[in-house]
């Protein structure tokens, strides 16, 4: 053991799995969260999004694993989907669905709410770990440069040699570090404007998207033009969850009619077939959440960050939620929390400072992806980097490519399942590849056909 008491403020997929992460290091853990945790699979008040869709990447997964053994199994055993992202992921973008093909990859397809309470499960079984919900931090206590505790707003102070910040995307993380002389970090902001809507829907044994299968859809227009999106999840319970949306208030309606009308206009009838053939769960009202901009706070540039305190998922980085990158990234910031508590040896200055460097590195290439993608529309306010506009070109080029070559899709899946950096996409043979079989692209030969149809 490094310490003796660690505490993890907020009970989310982050602060979950660093609570998973910290328990092999620390003597005792405590996760602490003013939500009532719930006994079963329900969503929590504190967690507005978790109705709506969410990806848990394959890496991720394999995050997970490594922190629960066994973990895979048993969501699959309580109902959890699972699927392969060559052959169950319809994803439609640049106007042509991807080129199907097994990986032999293993994905598996939950509601947020389900893989909480697996997680909950998980933690409270660990003989060291305690969980409290309906408890409210107020603060951290300590001196110039070290915490050593929370105060909660009972009054209460829980004394801790680790205090991890997995309270998301709120400024309170800000006020604790000023409170130990630490000025808050600086912070780039991207307006995107994103709303989307979901509701469930029965789903029949065996139901897949097309004959041919399907478990998983996503649609993304990614045109100037056209900033709707769109995403269908076979989850548990035998039940799909559909979400529609898109960016810069390109909201679907509510209401049942107005839910099938946004639909019906996509690309393609995927949607709203399934949406006509399939049942709701509720009979009212679909539910809408929105999000107005992705945010990136830049720990690793504080120049003595507080001993005692780490940040970590949302708290660090909020990304854009149509990417789904967010609870993988969450995932092995904690995998990477306790790689350097076992390098440094401690919860010490040097290991905060180690922490969010490796956290930095870890966040920058997804940041850089994902508001690269939302800089496609001209509505997107905030910092651009550099080539921006290049990078959104060759990745169209990509994408267009895995429209007909298996090699150019696998590629590009691995980079967005995080298994593979970005700069696979660079290699010299990926480039050749992606630029040779754009051109087959059957969008492309639609384009160029005098009369609009694809050329056979």
């Amino acid at each position: 053991m490094l310490a003796r008491h660690a505490v993890v403020i907020g009970g989310s997929i982050a602060g979950l799995t660093a609570a998973g992460t910290l328990a092999s290091r620390f003597e005792r853990v405590t996760v602490l969260d003013r939500d009532e945790l719930p006994s079963d699979a329900r969503n929590r008040k504190g967690v507005p999004q978790a109705r709506h869709g969410h990806a848990l990447l394959i890496g991720g997964r394999l995050a997970l694993e490594k922190v629960f053994p066994g973990l895979t199994a048993e969501l699959t055993a309580s109902g959890a989907v699972p699927w392969d992202p060559g052959n169950d992921l319809m994803f439609h973008q640049m106007g042509a669905f991807r080129i199907p093909y097994p990986t032999g990859m293993l994905g598996v397809s939950v509601t947020r709410a389900f893989l909480e309470f697996s997680l909950r499960r998980r933690v409270s079984a660990l003989p060291n770990a305690e969980l409290r919900g309906g408890t409210s931090v107020t603060g951290v206590t300590g001196v110039t440069g070290q915490v050593t505790g929370v105060e909660l707003d009972t009054g209460e102070v829980i004394s801790a040699d680790l205090v991890v910040d997995a309270t998301g995307r709120s400024d309170r993380g800000d006020r604790w570090l000023e409170h130990v002389g630490c000025p808050a970090p600086e912070v780039d902001t991207v307006k995107i404007d994103v709303g989307y809507t979901s509701r469930l829907l029965h789903r029949l044994p065996g139901d897949q998207l097309t004959e041919q299968g399907g478990l998983i859809y996503l649609m993304a227009s990614i045109s100037p033009n056209d900033k709707r999106a769109a995403a269908a999840f076979a989850v548990e319970g035998d039940r799909w969850l559909v979400t529609l949306g898109g960016w810069h208030r390109t909201y679907a309606p509510t209401d049942p009619a107005g839910f099938a009308k946004f639909a019906a206009g996509l690309p393609v009838s995927h949607m709203s077939d399934l949406l006509a053939r399939s049942e709701p769960v509720d009979d009212g009202d679909a539910v809408r959440y929105t999000y107005p901009h992705a945010r990136r706070r830049f720990f690793e540039r504080l120049s003595q960050p507080p001993a005692g305190y780490v940040a970590i998922g949302d708290a660090v980085c909020s990304f854009n939620p149509l990417y789904g990158q967010g609870m993988t990234v969450a995932i092995l910031e904690a995998l990477e929390l306790g790689e350097c508590l076992d390098r440094v040896g401690g919860p010490t200055a040097m290991m905060t400072r180690t922490y969010f460097r490796a956290v930095g590195k870890l966040v920058d290439m997804p940041w850089r992806i994902a508001t690269a993608g939302d800089f496609i529309f001209p509505e997107t306010v905030g910092p651009k980097a550099f080539g921006t506009d290049l990078a959104n070109w060759y990745v169209g080029q990509v994408t267009r490519a895995s429209h007909t070559s298996v090699d150019v899709h696998r590629v590009m899946l691995e980079v967005q399942q995080m298994l593979a950096p970005p700069s696979a996409l660079m290699r010299p043979t990926v480039i050749a590849r992606s630029l040779r079989a754009a051109r087959r692209s059957p969008a492309v030969r639609a384009a160029a056909s005098p009369v609009g149809s694809a050329v056979p």
